[in-house]
């Protein structure tokens, strides 16, 4: 498939899976024409690396961790130190993220309740 089809069925932008090329995350052929064109698992690849991306792993993590995904022989003393170490960090932010989900909860159940029919109106 070309670019543009990848892009749509995964939607990432052209210029994201452009970079994750550039950064040997994702591979293509060329055609006769010079245009790339991406295999039927790419789609997969490409959502695996967004949310690994959106987990907050660097390219270059990504990039030691996508071998041992596929394939856990691949997998390394050293990269599975790099994994536990982003597992913390997840854990940690987890951690934040449920904390300030509680605050807003406690603020939510002090905050006034809107009485008027027309609910969702504002004043």
């Amino acid at each position: 498939m070309k670019i543009g089809e990848l892009a749509e069925r995964t939607g990432a932008s052209v210029r994201s899976l452009r970079y994750y090329e550039q950064r040997g995350l994702l591979r293509s052929e060329r055609t006769v024409g010079n245009q790339r064109e991406y295999d039927h698992a790419a789609v997969d690849r490409v959502g695996l690396i967004r949310n690994l991306l959106a987990a907050g792993l660097s390219t270059e993590t990504i990039d030691d961790v996508l071998p041992c995904m596929s394939e856990p022989a691949n997998q390394t003393p050293r990269l599975t130190r790099t994994l536990l170490a982003e597992r913390s960090r997840l854990d940690a932010e987890i951690a934040r993220l449920e904390e300030t989900r509680r605050l807003l909860d406690d603020v939510i159940a002090q905050a006034p309740r809107d009485t008027d029919s027309r609910a969702g109106s504002e004043p």
